[in-house]
């Protein structure tokens, strides 16, 4: 499984790893701002997309909208798995709302279940 993170204040391997999630199975990368955010994502073809909300200079939500906006477009293949990260619910909801598969605080990642598939 490949998967793109952007977050800009937490390792999110050393996240999964806290969690007990044996990461040497999966491709991960992470962006540490959004900066080129729609190349990064071409370019890496992530299955999973992991989605922080506060991040410069694009937040989170504003990714995921050109992200579909691109996919609507036929300009990108859509991740299977775009999942909004952030620690505010609000921010998780908002994602939702705009399209995310699913929404978590980033410190609860590692209990999805999509880990163990």
């Amino acid at each position: 499984m490949r998967i793109l993170a952007f977050e800009d204040s937490y390792d999110i391997e050393a996240l999964l790893i806290a969690g007990n999630i044996d990461t040497s199975q999966f491709t991960i990368e992470q962006k540490w701002n959004s900066e080129d955010a729609l190349s990064a994502i071409k370019d890496f073809a992530p299955d999973v997309l992991l989605l922080d909300h506060f991040m410069p200079p694009m937040k989170g939500l504003d990714v995921l909208k050109a992200v579909i906006l691109e996919v609507e477009k036929k300009e990108m293949i859509r991740p299977k798995m775009i999942i909004g990260i952030s620690s505010a619910g609000f921010a998780n909801r908002a994602m939702l709302n705009a399209g995310a598969d699913l929404a978590i605080a980033k410190f609860n990642l590692a209990n999805l279940e999509l880990w163990s598939e």
